[in-house]
């Protein structure tokens, strides 16, 4: 191997490392682990708007890693945990959002669809 295709190689890899930890960071620094969405999941929690899910339930831990660090302020009812409170609220189904008047959705909802169904604004800059 001549060194034209050596240092080839070596800028390849390099270029494919330096990108590599580029996503990292860049994922790192997403607004749902900064907090930015706090508001929004405490403004869920102010109009009563459960999620009802399960630890083992894939769909369940993708909306709770939408929310990032702000899902701890939406109120959420682990059903493996409260049992009697999922069977009182007739749970089928695993992620279920349930209002306070009695509309539920089941189902995995991204952000900007739950924000439309509950009438609570996401960050300005969400998504961009």
């Amino acid at each position: 191997m001549d060194k034209k295709t050596l240092w080839a190689i070596i800028g390849s890899g390099g270029l494919v490392l330096v990108l590599a930890i580029g996503l990292v960071v860049w994922q790192g620094n997403s607004p749902a682990d900064s907090g930015a969405l706090d508001n929004f999941a405490k403004c869920l929690a102010e109009k009563n708007i459960e999620m009802y899910g399960t630890k083992t339930c894939s769909w369940c831990r993708k909306q709770k890693e939408d929310f990032g660090d702000s899902f701890q302020y939406v109120k959420y009812v682990e059903c493996s945990v409260e049992t009697q409170k999922c069977i009182d609220q007739k749970i089928q189904g695993t992620p279920t959002w349930i209002w306070p008047d009695g509309k539920r959705i089941e189902s995995y909802l991204p952000l900007e669809k739950l924000s439309q169904e509950s009438n609570c604004p996401l960050p300005e800059n969400f998504g961009k």
